[in-house]
């Protein structure tokens, strides 16, 4: 398999790198942690690495070193195709390096001999109420493949440590696989008939995601390519990438990791922020019976600003200028359906919220983050977030399935360096006023000396 040889081929390198890092350079200070970074979920605390991904505050995003807008002239695509397909994301990821047409088109292969789904993961999510959150399914979807894990077993068999990486990329090739299916699936459950469609052998890993929610449509099967790329990987700090390491730490299998992954993925303050953003747009238009003027939409956004709210979609943890993936989304909207209501009025939130936002004086970064559009690209197309009947989050899910490349991309090379299990040590409230007491010279409390 070209992934195992690529890896295999830098791995005596990268170990190298690493060790001498580790031996002779052990005790170099990398960073300070100040207490506002201990009280405030460890913001901005070098402490974690990854290769695979990093955030620039004034570029965004970059995979392997490479901006977006660069991957999707670099990447490889099929004829008639707009965009790059997944198989060649996931093997930069992966290996570090463009691939060919025919080493992309290698993954994408590998993805059809291992995409299909035993039925005990259908029947899981059938088990559940329709009203459950489309995650939650993902999450079990997931989880319900752990006992077919090779790593598991391997590691039972007595696997040594310096092959713990080929079993983890076994068992993410096996997930990343069967991915779409298990999404399509749950939309299919909770929106349409429950049935369960095939892919088409001759579409490829994103596009048949389309064919099997019902999708005959090759400017959405580019559509899902672009999505699948944007959001498959954010350096490995976020709540969704950390949760993953931090669980295959403890050497846990890429199942039981990437499950709790999802359920980080799940919450409001991270992956669910797409439909937050889409929840406010869908408030503005209900509003206005339609897009509404510059001014009424300045007006409106000072309303949700002084009533406590915030607006969703924009601002970000680290990046200070206008996301790349909302402008890669912006623009394929421009190109394919700019006449589209709620994409029009996603286009003029963008030309005045930040506006909005710098009068007020206290967001640090005004600009549209990539939540701030995706969900009006794919309610164009009819895919849904929620019915009504229970919690959306859909669109979440969609996420996740991008998320899975580059978690796992992560995973298997946490595997591969030998990265240890993660064990902060922690500190009591008092410890920390003894510490500024003492150094200081300070009171902090009744009695103390």
């Amino acid at each position: 398999m070209i992934l195992k040889e690529q890896i295999l081929q830098q791995l005596p390198s990268w170990r190298a790198r690493v060790k001498k890092l580790v031996q002779e350079y052990g005790d170099f200070k990398v960073s300070e942690v100040a207490m506002a970074q201990i009280f405030g979920g460890m913001r901005n605390v070098k402490a974690l690495v990854s290769d695979i991904s990093f955030v620039d505050p004034n570029e965004g995003i970059r995979l392997r070193g490479y901006k977006i807008e660069e991957l999707l002239e670099l990447l490889p695509k099929r004829p008639g195709d707009s965009v790059p397909f997944s198989g060649g994301i996931y093997f930069l990821l992966l290996v570090g390096r463009i691939p060919s047409f025919a080493e992309a088109m290698e993954v994408e292969e590998e993805w059809k001999k291992r995409q299909e789904v035993p039925q005990h993961v259908y029947d899981v999510i059938r088990s559940m109420p329709k009203t459950t959150s489309p995650m939650t399914l993902f999450s079990m979807g997931i989880l319900a493949l752990q006992g077919s894990s090779l790593f598991a077993k391997r590691y039972d068999e007595g696997m040594k440590k310096e092959d713990y990486w080929d079993a983890m990329l076994e068992d993410s090739l096996d997930l990343t696989a069967k991915a779409p299916a298990i999404a399509a699936f749950i939309y299919n459950y909770k929106f349409r008939q429950g049935q369960i469609v095939k892919p088409k052998d001759e579409l490829d890993w994103a596009a048949n995601f389309g064919w099997m929610i019902g999708i005959e449509d090759k400017t959405y099967y580019d559509l899902a390519r672009l999505y699948f790329m944007i959001h498959s990987d954010h350096e490995s700090g976020n709540v969704s990438a950390h949760a993953t390491y931090l669980v295959s730490s403890a050497l846990s299998d890429i199942f039981y990791s990437t499950s709790a992954g999802m359920n980080g993925l799940a919450g409001p303050l991270h992956g669910r922020a797409n439909q937050e953003a889409m929840g406010w747009l869908l408030e503005v238009y209900r509003e206005f019976n339609g897009v509404p003027s510059k001014e009424q939409l300045a007006e409106y956004a000072w309303n949700t600003l002084q009533s406590g709210k915030v607006i969703p979609g924009y601002g970000h943890a680290v990046l200070r200028k206008t996301d790349p993936r909302f402008t890669v989304q912006l623009e394929f909207g421009e190109k394919y359906f700019p006449e589209d209501d709620l994409f029009r009025l996603a286009k003029l939130v963008y030309e005045v919220v930040p506006q909005v936002l710098i009068q007020q004086g206290k967001a640090k970064d005004p600009w549209p983050n990539v939540d701030a559009i995706s969900g009006t690209i794919q309610h164009h197309f009819g895919v849904l977030d929620g019915d009504g009947n229970g919690p959306g989050g859909f669109y979440t899910v969609l996420f996740g399935v991008s998320r899975l490349l580059g978690v796992s991309a992560n995973t298997v090379w946490a595997r591969a360096l030998g990265a240890p299990i993660e064990r902060p040590k922690s500190l009591t409230t008092s410890m920390l006023e003894n510490m500024v007491e003492q150094q200081l010279g300070v009171k902090l409390r009744e009695g103390s000396e």
